[in-house]
């Protein structure tokens, strides 16, 4: 015969059960909201403080900033301009499943898709051709004058092939927030559950 050992807090585990399936199904969902809802905190204010996860993100460069200001966008924070990412940030709870991030459905002001801006800052992108015109060349030069750069420095690949090339850096947000609230995540859940269940406090 096989020997089984228990492990874990099986006193806690009967008097869960002991509460009734319907409170501690209410209970589940309540500790489930409140955990997912902590995590979007933790992403929200990672990017606030510009270091998600305890982990700093690199500042943005000064043709970024000189764009900006051109556009009429003040800031200097990374992912921040018109804070569309940082509030697209959100929680959906459906049944016993969470999700945490940046929907599919979410959008900018601009009616850019938000969850499009946060894969490319997480990961990165490949290099992006884009065909210059006429407008664009202006808007480069304007750029480079506001940032202090000689034109024709930093203007992109291609030099008169008229194009310029751009490659976004990965800046991660959301990965390290997630590896920052993994620990002690089941014990806080447990907590949540057995507080919600009149077991006692979180």
């Amino acid at each position: 015969m096989t020997a089984v050992t228990k492990t874990g807090d099986w006193r806690r585990a009967r008097a869960l059960l002991a509460a009734g399936p319907l409170r501690l199904k209410a209970a589940i969902g309540l500790a489930l909201r409140q955990e997912a809802e902590a995590l979007r905190r933790e992403i929200v204010q990672g990017l606030t403080r510009q270091a998600p996860g305890g982990s700093p993100l690199a500042p943005p460069k000064e043709t970024t900033l000189a764009a900006r200001r051109l556009k009429g966008f003040g800031g200097s924070k990374s992912l921040i301009v018109r804070a569309d990412l940082r509030n697209g940030v959100a929680t959906i709870v459906r049944g016993d499943e969470a999700f945490v991030g940046v929907p599919r459905t979410a959008r900018g002001k601009d009616g850019q898709s938000l969850a499009n801006v946060a894969e490319i800052q997480e990961f990165g992108s490949a290099p992006i051709v884009i065909p210059m015109t006429d407008a664009m060349r202006r808007f480069v030069f304007a750029v480079l004058r506001e940032a202090g750069e000689p034109i024709g420095a930093g203007g992109g690949g291609g030099g008169g092939a008229g194009v310029v090339v751009v490659q976004v850096p990965a800046r991660p947000f959301l990965r390290p927030a997630f590896e920052r609230f993994k620990p002690g995540a089941q014990r806080r859940f447990l907590a949540r559950v057995a507080a919600h269940s009149g077991m006692g406090g979180v």
